[in-house]
């Protein structure tokens, strides 16, 4: 009984130890699970704080670039009022607006084309008469028409000043970084925000675009978001209310899944371990059995002899030759378990034999040497059933049932010995009626050391099992028991 403790022991330890490495995990879980959302909850404002940069620059430089299209037509006006001004005129004001353009590129020509002035521009282009040998140079420039009397006027292109597009690199530059720094390094998770709508997708982070640009991809994504998470709410400066959608990163999904493994892992080494130690047992006990056996054959083998010896002399002497008759039996059936024991661990030669003589040979010879009152009926098939076995060790299996049936009924009863055939297979069936077996003892039956009896070791019908299962290949099992009304067990056996 201690054998099955120690397992529902070892076995409580087990799901003891995983009970606390689960526990652990998921408050570890948990803890990062949190973590994960304060991340996302600062990359969505990052989106938010970057959308409101970027508004704002867009607004200062649209300023910068009406300020510096102003100063182009101013700079133009003062270039065609100091080249119409009279001799006497004072034009001190306008050569100083013209000397203060120190930045903005600008390029004053007439209606045809002419290039009248140039400033802050290439020598390349200071050198050029008209403004259509820039080609497709002058896409970069702005233009403005300023009309004079006569319906005459003057073309000025202008374009952003080298200060505006210095400082306009640096603020890109700063929003990059800015970008990469806060919202990549701290969105490791699939997010995707979307508008007031919770379809429409405004910024998504860790999500392939194939999935983004794919209406019925985007919409299963976002309702398996929301299973895993609440969407977090955000109020975007120019959008109104918003939602961010997110899943657990792949390094949390599988630090969930983690502990389970770590437990297989545990499990899978421990049943190895389990497995390794019965079938080490196993083999001891088996070596023990097999030491046994051999050593009892050895031991039975100087009395068979001498009583053989014995039973001659009986037979040259003046004494009821039935008594010497049946004394050679008995040294006969000590022989033959003699040559049992010595087989015990050794690959058994098994032979195509007819199994009828043996069973029968053996019921006539236990009727006499049990009780009157119990009757040995065998059901005799009238044709010969031949199947590859050992003949002795087949005996002893067919004599441990018998035995065990006589044992069973406590010397009254019936004992009953059939033989069924189905298609490649032979059923031997002993049949008693005897007190029967319960059925949760029904497999104990067959474990080493286990007997009903006041004496024996239980190891008849351990090792009845190991010949038919083992040595045989057949099957050896209580085909049917109840309880005060008797018992039969089946041999299963193939023909060849």
């Amino acid at each position: 009984m201690r054998k099955p403790i120690w397992k529902w022991l070892l076995f409580a330890s087990a799901a003891a130890i995983f009970a606390v490495i689960l526990f652990y995990s998921n408050r570890l879980i948990k803890k990062i699970a949190q973590e994960e959302r304060q991340r996302i909850e600062i990359w969505a404002g990052a989106i938010t704080y970057k959308t409101q940069i970027i508004n704002e620059t867009e607004r200062f430089f649209d300023s910068i670039r009406i300020e510096e299209g102003n100063q182009a037509g101013i700079f133009a006006k003062a270039v065609k009022k100091v080249a119409e001004a009279s001799l006497y005129e004072d034009i001190t004001f306008y050569q100083d607006i013209i000397s203060a353009n120190k930045t903005v590129p600008t390029i004053i020509a007439s209606r045809t084309g002419a290039i009248d002035a140039a400033i802050n521009l290439p020598d390349s282009v200071l050198q050029m008469r008209n403004i259509r040998e820039l080609g497709e140079g002058i896409q970069e420039f702005d233009s403005l028409k300023l009309s004079y009397y006569h319906q005459d006027y003057v073309m000025v292109y202008y374009k952003n000043s080298h200060i505006y597009g210095d400082f306009r690199e640096m603020i890109d530059n700063l929003l990059e970084s800015f970008f990469e720094e806060t919202v990549i390094n701290s969105a490791s998770t699939p997010v995707i925000i979307t508008d007031s709508t919770q379809i429409n997708v405004i910024a998504s982070g860790n999500i392939d675009s194939t999935v983004i640009n794919a209406p019925f991809k985007v919409n299963a994504r976002l309702e398996k978001m929301r299973e895993e998470n609440a969407p977090i709410v955000l109020d975007w400066l120019d959008r109104g209310k918003c939602y961010v959608f997110y899943e657990e990163s792949a390094v949390l999904k599988q630090l969930r899944w983690f502990p389970y493994i770590q437990y297989g892992i545990i499990f899978v080494f421990a049943l190895i371990a389990y497995l390794l130690f019965s079938v080490s047992r196993r083999s001891e006990e088996n070596r023990v059995w097999v030491g046994m056996s051999k050593e009892t054959a050895h031991q039975l083998g100087t009395p068979i002899s001498s009583l053989m010896a014995w039973t001659e002399l009986l037979r040259e002497m003046p004494v009821d030759q039935s008594i010497p008759q049946e004394i050679g039996k008995d040294v006969r059936r000590l022989e033959t378990i003699a040559q049992r024991f010595s087989k015990i661990g050794s690959v058994p030669v098994l032979e195509d034999t007819d199994i009828v003589p043996i069973i029968e040979d053996f019921t006539n010879y236990l009727q006499t040497r049990i009780s009157s009152m119990v009757n040995i009926r065998f059901e005799k098939p009238d044709h010969p059933i031949v199947l590859p076995l050992n003949k002795q060790l087949f005996e002893w299996v067919i004599e441990n049932l018998c035995k065990n049936s006589a044992d069973a009924m406590e010397g009254k009863g019936n004992i009953t010995v059939t033989i069924t055939e189905e298609k490649n297979r032979v059923y031997i069936d002993v049949t008693d009626t005897g007190k029967g077996i319960p059925a949760k003892m029904q497999r104990r039956i067959f474990s080493p050391g286990y007997t009903s009896k006041s004496r024996g070791w239980g190891l008849g019908l351990t090792l009845a099992r190991r010949i038919i299962n083992n040595y045989h290949k057949g099957k050896l099992f209580v085909k049917s028991s109840v309880v005060g009304e008797g018992t039969t067990m089946r041999i299963q056996m193939k023909k060849q």
